[in-house]
């Protein structure tokens, strides 16, 4: 059953890396504006040698921003205390720690998949009736192999799992 702890805890890992990469960098989608190709992610936005932070408040983007962190901080919290199940660390007998690991990353799939969601309903319907030449880039699609990742991941740590890993 260490196995499945382990590969829980490895998909976790790379989904954590994943969800930190995209959520950092601005590649979530490129348009064409004026001949000029644009990409935008997050936190900025750039154009043909100079990127600048985004200076609108704008409920979607705040949004997304904070269900990605969200979803960050509770994938990292799951690996701490799988870790601490795999290596069967001694303080708080009292809870299941495999189990609390992959309640922790359903909390962290759930978070992203409504980052997603978010990001991808509001794109769509707003650029998509605006601009003809756009697409959503590798940062986005990261963020999607992040869902899938931590999803893999709580079902490998929570539910397939024994209760006493001994």
């Amino acid at each position: 059953m260490y196995s499945f702890m382990g590969g829980g805890l490895f998909c976790a890992g790379v989904g954590n890396i994943l969800l930190i990469v995209s959520t950092a960098t601005d590649y979530w989608m490129q348009y064409r504006h004026s001949s000029n190709y644009m990409h935008q992610g997050l936190w900025r936005y750039c154009v043909p040698g100079k990127c600048m932070t985004h200076t609108d408040s704008i409920a979607y983007w705040d949004a997304t921003r904070a269900f990605m962190i969200l979803s960050l901080l509770a994938c990292f919290i799951g690996i701490v205390i799988g870790i601490m199940a795999f290596i069967h660390y001694s303080s708080f007998d009292g809870f299941d720690k495999t189990f609390a690991a992959g309640i922790l990353f359903f909390l962290s799939s759930f978070f992203v998949l409504l980052a997603m969601a978010v990001y991808t309903g509001v794109t769509v319907n707003y650029y998509g009736k605006r601009y003809g030449s756009w697409r959503f880039s590798w940062s986005y699609i990261m963020g999607w192999v992040a869902v899938v990742l931590t999803f893999f991941s709580e079902l490998l740590q929570a539910v397939v799992s024994p209760k006493d890993p001994s």
